[in-house]
């Protein structure tokens, strides 16, 4: 009971910092800097990388683009900086999830360390402050809506396992993780789309219903790489700064992950709306 409470009062502390700084645009953007930089130290432990240049790159890429779109975005080549940050870090990306399900261990040569902590972490959270800053206005529910979607993805995804998960969903990497509980994740997150579109009219029901399958898909993909990472490293969890959740990466693999997809298919929408 007490570990169930202890689990309760850091998770509302969590969501609540979050949610409180979405309203705050150098708030938000001072937590998600705190954020990165604490995932950055769990994943850099996961690796087993002995280095600091990596922290160098993550200020220095995410001080870059939060300069270039809040502060200078008339800038020339800002845009194409994104296109190219976008396509890389998607690539990448594409290479963890054929490596989740090809290898037994993802490769983690010296060089392949620093692309996944840049283009595997560093880029999720550039994506996130992006998604964020869409179109040049502060437009946190964008971004509220794309976690409102992960937490109720991984609610229904738990409690529809548990209840009726039957068949494993992928055993070697995750072996609570059931199809029931993935399928049940996916539909409850679709219900609830239609819940944001109408609260936060930021896009419409059918904008938010594919937001809701790619959120729920990619999302659950970027659990089961950090997963991996964490069996790779022989660990349970990713650290302990979240008492009873374990680390940060913990709460923020799915979003980290799905971050570049969802600004994808932003960038996509403005194209043909």
């Amino acid at each position: 009971m007490k570990e169930l409470s202890i689990r309760a009062i850091s998770g509302v502390v969590y969501v609540l910092l979050l949610i409180g700084s979405l309203y705050l645009q150098n708030t938000f953007t001072a937590l998600l800097v705190v954020f990165g930089i604490l995932s950055l130290m769990e994943l850099t432990k996961l690796i087993n990388l002995k280095s600091y240049a990596q922290y160098v790159i993550f200020v220095i890429l995410f001080g870059a683009f939060w300069y270039l779109n809040i502060w200078s975005n008339n800038i020339p080549g800002n845009d194409e900086a994104i296109q190219i940050l976008l396509v890389i870090t998607i690539f990448v990306n594409l290479i963890l999830i054929k490596d989740l399900f090809t290898t037994n261990k993802i490769p983690l040569f010296s060089s392949k360390r620093f692309i996944v902590t840049t283009f595997y972490l560093t880029s999720g959270f550039i994506f996130m402050l992006l998604i964020a800053n869409y179109q040049n206005e502060f437009t946190p529910l964008l971004l509220l809506g794309g976690f409102i979607l992960i937490w109720v993805n991984d609610s229904a995804a738990y409690v529809v396992g548990k209840n009726l998960g039957k068949q494993k969903l992928f055993p070697r990497i995750s072996p609570k993780k059931t199809v029931e509980g993935f399928l049940g994740g996916l539909f409850f997150a679709c219900v609830s789309s239609y819940f944001i579109a109408a609260y936060t009219e930021t896009l419409g029901s059918t904008s938010w219903l594919v937001m809701a399958i790619i959120v729920s898909v990619l999302g659950t993909l970027g659990d089961l790489i950090e997963s991996k990472f964490k069996r790779q490293a022989g660990v349970k969890d990713s650290g302990n700064v979240m008492p009873g959740h374990g680390g940060l990466l913990d709460r923020l693999d799915s979003i980290i992950f799905a971050a570049p997809f969802m600004y994808l298919f932003l960038r996509v929408l403005s194209y043909v709306s």
